[in-house]
């Protein structure tokens, strides 16, 4: 199902933190119904034993554990006093907030506090549950830490990202709250609140993680399953505009390659079209180029893609990710690396490549509305020559096109010491997250560039019309963009598209 403007949204119900899986369906919901969120008890009980065996563990011993009474990176093998732990977590913070570049968007700052949360809710990290609850608290009142692109290497954990979200824990750093850009202190005043003291390990258990990569990952995955759904909706609407035939998207041509995404595209593709009285009519031709006929196969191996990457971060999001883990019942404290980001840097380079994918078949079918063909006048105006009509909008999809080939080279192939030579391997998949979150708004404004066209093509097929669905969608389309009749100023229509495809509502199932 799909509908067009703001869904009605259900306020102040909650979803509890728990050992039950994170899904896309349930993140969706949480973001759409903007519901808050809390504890279970189950979770409070895990917290709470888990800082119980810590303090426990530290109490009348001098044993030297990584990261909870120790320095951090090369500096492990420093002793840190008892007396000084508190001081050394807090230090830990305030050093590695050093991110630089462009801010985070809000909404993914807020994923990383989600996916934070439920992270230190499995009872490994050994964080106090005061801490917890005030990262709860700045989620369910929207008190976002104002946090930077630049700075995580992908694999100590996003260190410089995580220690601008921990700041306002300890009073320190900016928040967004309220639409304004506050000093915390500010804010802890308003509510109340004062500033936590972080007990041992808990600046590590904050810092080390990947929630920088997965909020980015997640944001983008959702965004991908739309546009996924919305190429081959726009591509349904190119095809009939083109006079393409309906031939190649016949299941029995997709059963005999069995792709899931391939059988799943051929059939929404078919499903749109159902009822066109454009795709019924003869044709003259007997093939149509691979930009339409292709459609199942290209699109299928993104959403197959699309697959993979989510099936790797939602993975993440329900993994603890922070170092030294805790385990109670083994009475043991083992200092790994879960906080290495290869597998989410990986997937984003997988994703880059099959979103670039989407926007590169989209560009060609543009190209193709445009050049004159099948009885469509040139450039999809009347009177050419003194109108440019539809020249330019193909440049920019084709400038947007080359744009994504560069974004889409893979960060994960690189690398660089840091830390002294301890940290000597690094997935670069922040790097990846941000190069994919710059990618998949490029898609979609190349697809709302296409949107544009084939409306604009299908205006000069009436009265023969497309399928009830598409007619449907046209007709709330034409409300933000008329008809082309003579040259106007274009990137008003085209951000009038990128506007209409953002309001665009598609029911969960219809996704995921």
């Amino acid at each position: 199902m799909l509908t067009f403007g703001k869904t009605n949204i259900t306020m102040n119900t909650y979803h509890i933190i728990s050992s039950k899986v994170l899904d896309f369906s349930t993140i969706n919901s949480i973001i759409s119904e903007q519901k808050k969120i809390q504890l279970s008890e189950e979770s409070i009980l895990k917290i709470g034993n888990c800082r119980a065996y810590l303090d426990k563990k530290l109490k009348g011993q001098n044993k030297v554990i990584y990261g909870i009474n120790t320095g951090f990176g090369a500096l492990y093998n420093v002793k840190i006093s008892n007396e000084n732990l508190t001081i050394l977590q807090e230090n830990l913070v305030m050093s590695h907030a050093c991110g630089t570049g462009e801010r985070v968007p809000n909404a993914i700052v807020k994923l990383m506090l989600l996916f934070k949360i439920q992270s230190l809710s499995y009872g490994h990290s050994g964080v106090q549950l005061e801490t917890v609850n005030r990262l709860i608290d700045f989620y369910n009142n929207d008190i976002l830490p104002i946090v930077y692109t630049q700075g995580s290497l992908g694999a100590s954990g996003d260190l410089a990202p995580l220690a601008h979200l921990a700041l306002p824990l300890i009073g320190k750093g900016h928040v967004v709250y309220k639409d304004k850009d506050l000093p915390i202190t500010e804010v802890l005043s308003e509510f109340g609140w004062s500033p936590i003291t972080l007990l041992s390990k808990e600046g590590l258990a904050l810092l080390n993680g990947t929630q920088f990569m997965s909020a980015y990952g997640v944001y983008l995955l959702l965004k991908s399953y739309k546009l996924s759904y919305l190429a081959d909706l726009i591509g349904s609407m190119s095809l009939d505009a083109f006079d393409g035939r309906i031939e190649p998207f016949m299941e029995l041509v997709h059963l005999v390659r069995p792709h899931n995404g391939q059988i799943a595209t051929a059939k929404q593709i078919r499903g749109f079209l159902k009822g066109s009285e454009l795709i019924k009519q003869p044709k003259k031709h007997v093939q149509d180029p691979y930009s339409f006929r292709c459609m199942p196969q290209v699109h299928g191996a993104t959403k197959d893609t699309i697959s993979f990457a989510a099936k790797t971060f939602l993975t993440e999001i329900n993994s603890v990710t922070d170092n030294p883990n805790i385990f109670i019942e083994e009475d043991k404290i083992i200092s790994g690396g879960n906080f290495h980001g290869q597998p989410l840097a990986l997937a984003f380079d997988y994703l880059k490549i099959a979103m670039a994918e989407l926007g590169n078949i989209s560009e060609r079918r543009t190209f193709q509305l445009v050049s004159g063909l099948r009885g469509l006048p040139v450039f999809l105006v009347n009177n050419p020559g003194l109108n440019s009509g539809f020249m330019i909008p193909q440049y920019t999809a084709a400038s947007i096109v080359s744009a994504n080939k560069q974004l889409a080279t893979p960060a994960s192939v690189d690398s660089i010491v840091s830390s002294n030579g301890q940290e000597d391997h690094v997935s670069m998949g922040a790097n990846a997250g941000t190069q994919a979150y710059a990618l998949v708004n490029n898609v979609e404004r190349i697809l709302a560039i296409e949107l544009f066209n084939a409306s604009q093509a299908l205006f000069f097929r009436q009265p023969i019309k497309s399928s009830d669905f598409i007619e449907s969608i046209l007709k709330i389309y034409r409300q933000d963009v008329s008809f082309v009749t003579d040259d106007r100023v274009l990137h008003d229509d085209i951000q009038a598209s990128i506007a209409f495809i953002q309001n665009l509502d598609i029911d969960s199932n219809e996704m995921f």
